[in-house]
C-alpha cells in the first residue's frame, strides 16, 4: 500500500508548514497561525503513543475545527502501538499522521523513538506498514539527514529508500545531523552544520516522493530558493518552518501571500497584522475556563509584532494574558 498525501483544494499543501514543536505548536497557536496563512500544513506538538493509547484523549487531542489540515505527529516504536495511535488520530479526524524520527532529546532516547530510529530502519518501515495498514490518512516521516557518525548521504539515502519500498511518499528532512549524546536539543538545532545539498538529493534519488526542506529556514528569499532548481540539485516540494513561524509569525503570511496568491482561502488571508487581533480575542473569550487560562493561550501570540513599533508593550500583554482587542484599544501603536 502507498500512503497517499493530504487531499486539498490547492495542488501543494506540502508547499509551507509548521513544524511540531515541543510546548509549541498547541491548539492555540496552530489556530494563530492558520489565522495568518489560510494555506498551511500544520502540525501538533510530537504526542507519544503511551499517552494516547492511556492518556486524556480530549486534552491531547481536541483542535479547532478551522485549523484543517492538520497533521498529528507521533513518538513512538513499536508497531502495534503505533498502528493503534495511528487510528486514535485519524478517527480523531486528523489530516495526517506523522512519524518522529529526528527528535534527539534524552527522554525520546530512554523511550526508544525520535532520531535513534533512523538506525534502525527496518524497524521504522514496519512502524509505518502497520500505520498505513489502520487508516487511511496519509503517513509520513520527519527525519534528520544523519546520526552520531552516521552522517554520510548513503545512510540517508537508504532509510528513506526502505520506508520508500514499503509506500512512504513524503519525507520531512531536517537538513542537520543529530548528536545523541553531548549536544542538549537547542544545541542540536545549531551546532550540526546544515547541509541542504543532502535534501536535495533525496529529492534527486526519489523523483516520486514529496521531500519537504527543514531546519534553520528564517528569511522570505530563503524559502523561496528551495522551490527553484539550484545547482545542488532539484526544486523540493515545500518547506517547514519552525522557530522562524513561532518568533515572527508574519512570516508565515507573507509566505501565503507569495506561493498561494489565489488559493481557494486568499480571502482569508489577513491584510494587516491588527485584522488578527479581533479574531483572536474572540477565540480567547470562548475557549477560556476552569481549565484553560488566558495566559496560557496568548503566550503563543506575542510574535504578532514582531519588529514594529509597540511590539515590547503587545508581547507583555500577551505573556500576561490580556484581552489582544483591549489591548489594541488601549494602545493602538502596538500594533502600528
Amino acid at each position: 500500500m502507498t500512503s497517499p498525501v493530504v487531499q486539498t483544494a490547492w495542488p501543494n499543501p506540502y508547499r509551507l508548514c509548521v513544524a511540531p514543536m515541543m510546548d509549541w505548536t498547541d491548539r492555540h497557536c496552530r489556530f494563530f497561525h492558520r489565522l495568518l496563512a489560510p494555506h498551511a500544513l500544520l502540525y501538533t506538538e510530537m504526542i507519544t503513543t503511551g499517552a494516547i493509547l492511556h492518556g486524556d484523549l480530549p486534552r491531547l487531542l481536541d483542535f479547532d475545527p478551522a485549523e484543517h489540515p492538520v497533521a498529528l505527529q507521533i513518538g513512538g516504536s513499536e508497531p502495534q502501538d503505533l498502528a493503534r495511535a495511528a487510528k486514535i488520530g485519524a478517527d480523531w479526524g486528523y489530516d495526517e499522521i506523522n512519524l518522529n524520527c529526528g527528535c534527539p532529546s534524552e527522554r525520546v532516547q530512554k523511550g526508544a523513538f525520535g532520531a535513534c530510529l533512523m538506525k534502525e530502519p527496518g524497524l521504522v518501515a514496519d512502524g509505518i506498514k502497520a500505520m498505513q495498514d489502520s487508516v487511511s490518512v496519509p503517513v509520513t516521516v520527519k527525519h534528520r539527514i544523519g546520526v552520531d557518525d552516521q552522517n554520510d548521504y548513503g545512510f540517508v539515502r537508504d532509510f528513506v529508500g526502505q520506508l520508500y519500498a514499503v509506500g512512504c511518499r513524503v519525507f520531512i528532512v531536517h537538513a542537520r545531523g543529530a548528536i545523541l549524546k553531548g549536544l542538549s536539543p537547542k544545541e542540536n538545532r545549531e551546532i550540526p552544520p546544515l547541509r541542504w545539498s543532502v535534501v536535495r538529493a533525496l529529492k534527486q534519488d526519489f523523483p516520486e516522493a514529496v521531500v519537504v526542506a527543514n531546519g534553520g529556514i528564517s528569511q522570505r528569499d530563503q524559502a523561496d530558493d528551495f522551490l527553484r532548481d539550484s545547482d545542488e540539485g532539484p526544486a523540493v516540494d515545500g518547506v517547514m518552518l519552525g522557530r522562524a513561524a513561532y518568533h515572527d509569525p508574519w512570516l508565515l503570511r507573507d509566505l501565503d501571500a507569495r506561493w498561494f496568491a489565489d488559493g481557494p482561502r486568499a480571502s482569508a488571508r489577513p491584510a494587516q497584522r491588527e485584522d488578527v487581533v479581533a479574531a483572536l480575542d474572540r477565540y480567547l473569550t470562548h475557549r477560556i475556563g476552569p481549565a484553560q487560562s488566558a495566559k496560557s493561550m496568548a503566550r503563543h501570540w506575542h510574535g504578532l509584532f514582531h519588529g514594529q513599533p509597540g511590539a515590547r508593550a503587545w508581547r507583555r500583554a500577551m505573556c500576561e494574558g490580556q484581552s489582544p482587542l483591549s489591548v489594541w484599544r488601549r494602545d493602538p501603536a502596538a500594533a502600528a
